[in-house]
């Protein structure tokens, strides 16, 4: 009843009938926000109707209303021209740094219009089915580029790229919104469910030991005098991955059948107007998969042209693609999260941030590999010392801080100044272009001189 009461609803705002849409069919569907719709509505800006509730010709009133919601709709949409400009960019061979740049830039309102569109959806499949939609399209930039990097060979920038979206949630993004938060709410005490809190970092912590086990064997191995071979390792990680990827299958079930009051994402005074369907369940999905085709170009732009902007920038490669590459892409998610932490609703937060992060680590990544193994190429769970070493303490650092279930600034002081520390780190290191087409590379370069890996 919920689903169909819904695309009523939505129907009648499209066919152009929008007041009475709404007073009709309300809110109570119930279809049971995630802290990532919260987040990312947060950026979302109320449409005016009025004039395209004027167009006499129904098909044509809907078309416009679909365009105004979605390319209107949100506050990042002074950033859409630069998707047209990445094209044409490519298009016409301006500057390869150029074609990243604008590229960049167009996957911000593209990923907060994906979750929004998801959203939609999940106003008609329900709110198990739309939970697993959001869990699979959340973090659809990511997979998306991990997918184009893994065509071309380009291994590094897969496993670096992964990494910065674990560490710029957990650290960037948690650090932030608990720093602004505590000082915005310095009279207040600030509090969070524990429990969520416990869920994600326990698979979190479990994605670190699956990182550290190739890590660990590749080492074991060279103790032991004995050649290393990718076999032994690449066997190990596929492994993991099956284990990791299985993990998360019962982290999902956990979230939305048997523990789902755990992660329903706290009530926002400000957005329960926006409770309603506002497009109908075919227009969301046609949008849906127009927006992930046109995510799909940029990813490929951006892959192709990231030498090409390090060699212009004189930035590493390592750099852009731990550092750069997720905190723009994921901005409009990380803006939302900030923002709840200023209305001390630290629930919302945390499921952001921790919930992309476990994302990243126990679906992202695993399913990378197993998706390399059948492209026929050799990616690995072997990350290297200083990323797994920044993966692991990261985690730890993240567990310890939440472990309490109160937030103060200084918890965000020590998260923000850690991510710093790993971003100067990378900044440092210079990788040399060749070796990101590779695994296990011997050489890295510093400012300073070359050393062993």
């Amino acid at each position: 009843m919920a689903s169909s009461t819904a695309y009523e609803a939505a129907r009648s705002i499209e066919g152009g009938d929008f007041k009475s849409g709404l007073l009709r069919h309300g809110h109570g569907h119930g279809h049971g926000r995630t802290a990532h719709n919260m987040s990312s509505s947060s950026l979302r800006k109320k449409s005016d109707m009025t004039l395209v509730s004027r167009v006499p010709w129904g098909n044509l009133r809907s078309l416009l209303a679909n365009l105004q919601e979605i390319f209107l709709g949100t506050k990042l949409f002074i950033l859409f021209p630069a998707v047209p400009l990445a094209i044409a960019a490519h298009y016409f061979h301006f500057s390869r740094a150029w074609v990243f740049a604008l590229s960049l830039l167009g996957l911000t309102p593209l990923a907060e219009r994906v979750s929004f569109l998801t959203e939609q959806i999940a106003y008609y499949t329900g709110p198990t089915v739309g939970g697993l939609l959001n869990a699979t399209c959340g973090n659809a930039t990511e997979l998306i580029i991990a997918l184009f990097a893994l065509y071309e060979g380009k291994i590094e920038v897969v496993k670096l790229s992964l990494l910065g979206s674990i560490l710029s949630n957990l650290l960037l993004v948690l650090g932030t919104s608990l720093l602004c938060g505590g000082i915005a709410n310095l009279r207040k005490e600030q509090l969070y469910d524990r429990k969520q809190a416990d869920a994600n970092s326990g698979l979190l912590i479990l994605a670190a030991l699956c990182h550290l086990l190739p890590l660990g064997f590749r080492y074991a191995i060279k103790s032991g005098e004995r050649a290393v071979t990718k076999v032994p390792i690449l066997d190990l990680s596929r492994a993991c991955s099956f284990v990791m990827l299985f993990a998360y299958i019962a982290f999902l079930f956990f979230q939305l059948k048997t523990h789902r009051q755990l992660f329903e994402a706290q009530e926002d005074d400000d957005a329960t107007a926006e409770e309603e369907a506002v497009m109908g369940f075919p227009s969301a999905l046609a949008w849906l998969v127009g927006m992930t085709i046109v995510i799909a170009i940029l990813s490929e732009y951006i892959v192709g042209t990231i030498e090409d902007a390090s060699e212009s920038w004189g930035i590493s490669v390592s750099f852009i693609s731990i550092i750069l590459l997720p905190i723009v892409g994921n901005a409009a998610e990380h803006a939302g999260a900030i923002i709840f932490a200023f209305k001390n609703k630290l629930d919302i937060t945390l499921g952001v941030s921790l919930g992309s992060a476990t994302q990243v680590a126990m679906f992202v990544v695993p399913l990378s590999v197993l998706v390399a193994w059948i492209m026929g190429v050799d990616m690995d769970l072997d990350f290297k010392l200083l990323e797994t070493g920044s993966l692991i303490m990261s985690v730890l650092l993240t567990a310890f801080t939440l472990q309490d279930g109160t937030s103060h600034y200084l918890k965000g002081v020590v998260l923000l100044l850690s991510y710093f520390v790993i971003g100067a780190c990378f900044f440092v290191l210079k990788t040399p272009p060749n070796q990101t087409n590779g695994i296990n590379s011997g050489l890295l370069t510093t400012t300073s001189g070359v050393v062993a890996a």
